[in-house]
């Protein structure tokens, strides 16, 4: 189905080799310091913020193509104004508050604002939030098609690659990789573009060859559905790899002004991506399989080199998300999780070796989910939906002293937030009836999981505020 010249093939090792080459560079540089493991010694410039954050938070690419393919401009509203609008949330309120506090993690956070064992559940449900199991299936499943190979071997050689060098530098690697991949996604996109508006025409081909719901701002989508997706971008608020990259960031302004600037980035890359879903879909108007839409569109539009390139920026798009999840989960075992049990003399000795091992421990979880659940709509859904009804209310909440509560409350809402919504969603799977989950009360589990946070937290602040007035 995919045909790659030599030329294409020896550009796509050539990218694997450079990745792993920059890692390896950029390690040379590295302090043995927490501080420089971790966050780069805290000294991120803008260039290399927006780098970074911008294509950490661009992974699903595939997915993007599919829903291009099956909706046409929906895509841009639904997978990107949502999250401009919560990243801008997080720039304005946020961001500067964030770099303020000079902590490592978002679990250091709860710990300061609530106590070690709101932070050690914290941590828990970071560890699962981060995992990048999505992204080592759909970059498997990519080499896969590219090259033939089996899926687990795949997936398990693709794994090995993107996290390697991190062994060595850590977040400082992470951020040069993630340099160097934030060029190669827009050179990709631009390149498959350009090739089809030469070979197709400009926009009256995809008028005239697109469904018109597929030139409509919801793409046939119901208010309802849409309206989920900005409830799914709550994520942002909450995502380790936006708090990470404020922690990382040499000073407030940075960050908030960094956050700023990869909105417009996003803006321009989804509609880079857009634009390629609606040639693919005009060009190619009987799919089987639309996730498949770039690869296919490729290869009926892209010579040999281009293709290469193309192949290569679709690989950074999701390597870079890739490598940046697997780093917070090991960062997320040595420092929030081993960092806090342990009872070592030297801590950071421990957890920079602790998080090596954790780089082993979150590879071996994300790896074995990919193969276990071959979904990445259902590992996203899963996980986004679980989580982050236990996470939202008491980390926003810290960053606020007015609506900061009690640690037991805090650790209620968490907890409360977070097995809520997994019971609904067990239950609705139990009970599924032809294909149709049987949610309580028909309502999605992220829902429920959110009142009863929320009511926790509520609890909690009218006991803070009337032990205040006594």
């Amino acid at each position: 189905m995919i045909q790659l010249s030599l030329t294409d093939t020896i550009l796509i090792g050539l990218y694997f080799a450079a990745v792993v080459y920059i890692g390896y560079r950029a390690g040379k540089r590295q302090r043995e310091t927490t501080d420089d493991f971790l966050l780069a010694g805290r000294t991120l410039t803008l260039p290399m913020f927006v780098a970074t954050l911008v294509s950490t938070w661009y992974g699903g690419i595939l997915g993007v193509g599919e829903f291009s393919y099956r909706y046409g401009l929906s895509n841009w509203v639904v997978l990107g104004v949502p999250y401009y609008v919560f990243a801008l949330v997080f720039a304005l309120f946020l961001a500067k508050k964030v770099r303020a506090t000079n902590f490592l993690t978002i679990p250091d956070k709860l710990e300061a604002s609530y106590g070690r064992k709101t932070a050690l559940l914290g941590s828990v449900l970071t560890f699962i939030l981060v995992t990048p199991a999505a992204y080592v299936l759909m970059l498997g499943i990519l080499v896969q098609l590219v090259f033939g190979l089996n899926l687990a071997l795949s997936i398990v050689i693709t794994t090995f690659l993107t996290t390697v060098y991190l062994f060595r530098g850590g977040f400082r690697s992470d951020v040069w990789v993630n340099a160097f991949e934030f060029v190669l996604m827009f050179v990709g996109f631009a390149t498959i573009v350009v090739f089809a508006r030469n070979q197709f025409g400009g926009p009256e081909f995809i008028t005239r060859n697109v469904p018109p719901l597929h030139l409509s701002w919801h793409g046939g989508n119901t208010w309802q559905y849409i309206g989920v997706w900005f409830f799914i971008a709550l994520w942002t608020l909450v995502d380790p790899a936006f708090h990470q990259r404020c922690y990382a960031a040499k000073d407030g302004k940075t960050a908030q002004r960094g956050i700023i600037v990869s909105v417009m980035f996003w803006f321009c890359f989804d509609f880079l991506t857009t634009t390629a879903g609606l040639y693919a879909r005009a060009a190619l108007p009987d799919l089987d399989q639309p996730m498949f839409s770039y690869p296919l569109l490729a290869e009926v539009t892209l010579p040999s080199f281009a293709k290469g390139l193309f192949y290569v920026g679709l690989l950074a798009t999701i390597m870079s998300t890739l490598s940046s999840l697997m780093f917070i989960s090991a960062t997320t075992v040595g420092n929030d999780i081993v960092g806090r049990l342990s009872r070592s003399g030297n801590r950071a000795a421990e957890v920079h070796r602790w998080t090596k091992y954790g780089l082993v421990i979150g590879g071996v979880v994300a790896v074995g989910l990919a193969l276990v659940v071959p979904s990445v709509v259902s590992i996203w859904y899963t996980i986004g939906t679980t989580i982050i009804p236990g996470l939202l209310v008491p980390i926003l909440a810290g960053y606020f002293d007015r609506l900061k509560i009690p640690g037991n409350y805090a650790f209620a809402s968490m907890l409360g937030g977070w097995m809520t919504s997994s019971a609904s969603l067990v239950y609705g799977k139990l009970y599924e009836t032809n294909g149709t989950a049987a949610y309580w009360f028909g309502i999605e589990p992220m829902y429920p999981g959110l009142a009863v946070a929320l009511i926790c937290w509520g609890i909690g602040k009218l006991r803070n505020t009337s032990a205040m007035g006594k």
